[in-house]
């Protein structure tokens, strides 16, 4: 049985690759973060690994824009390595700065732009997944942590029709449980069509703004002394874990 290898990138203000290296062990893999630099560096080492992780984080203070300079660096320095990577059967996933960096990169449409509000967001939002990606299989819907001040999905007319044609929305803002319970918008930066996620790649290569490794135990969702009190009134056994570590382990199940 394949113990997948995923190489989580960190380096120039990246900050989440703890968690993920964290949430991709937990769901049975085996995970390295290494640093831009070091796989520059040695660009043989890309092909040790099944799965590609770009976690969120603020790289470069997102002072030429969220994602751009990181891209350019990845551009510069492993454009064929990384070609050649995600034209094989391997995941790449890349979480909110992680998103902008590959949608700069050109491997998923789009782009994110400052949010509606001009201002950076911290809040739990609701999502509705959907599409047909090897990340998303059984997840209907999911409930997760932004944190970003450029999440705003934006793309033409000819990209959102592409998108829908492909099912490749992965994921769109919804009314739910958190919305409901914190009195929010479900929409929390003004995206188009309200798309949190999308992919390319028949699936394979996922960009979302929210962080799924936020969100991978009951204990950090913001309600669950709640239903703490709750559920042991009711005589049932408290979760153990939330929607979010499903992510990862799809992205694990897909070699096994």
């Amino acid at each position: 049985m394949l113990i997948p290898r995923v190489i989580v990138l960190s380096g120039y203000g990246l900050n989440c690759e703890e968690e993920t290296k964290f949430a991709f062990e937990l769901a049975g893999a085996k995970a390295d973060i290494v640093h831009i630099n070091d796989l520059a560096a040695e660009k043989s080492r890309l092909k040790k690994y099944q799965i590609l992780s770009i976690p969120g984080g603020f790289s470069y203070g997102d002072d030429t824009g969220s994602g751009k300079a990181y891209a350019n660096k990845l551009k510069n320095h492993l454009k064929a390595e990384l070609d050649e990577f995600i034209n094989q059967d391997r995941l790449v996933v890349g979480i909110c700065n992680g998103f902008q960096i590959l949608t700069n990169l050109g491997f998923l449409p789009g782009a994110l732009l400052p949010n509606t509000s001009a201002r950076y967001t911290n809040r739990w939002v609701d999502l509705k997944m959907a599409g047909e990606s090897p990340w998303t299989q059984g997840i209907r819907t999911l409930s997760a942590p932004i944190a970003h001040g450029e999440g705003r999905y934006f793309a033409d007319e000819k990209i959102l029709a592409s998108l829908k044609k492909n099912n490749s929305v992965a994921a769109t803002y919804v009314k739910g449980e958190m919305c409901e319970y914190q009195d929010l918008p479900p929409n929390p930066n003004g995206a188009l069509k309200n798309i949190a996620a999308i992919t390319a790649k028949e699936g394979r290569i996922l960009g979302m703004m929210p962080h799924p490794e936020r969100a991978m135990f009951f204990t950090q969702l913001p309600h669950w002394q709640y239903f703490k009190e709750k559920m042991g009134r009711e005589g049932v056994k408290l979760p153990q874990y939330a929607t979010g570590l499903e992510i990862f382990k799809n992205g694990v199940r897909y070699f096994k």
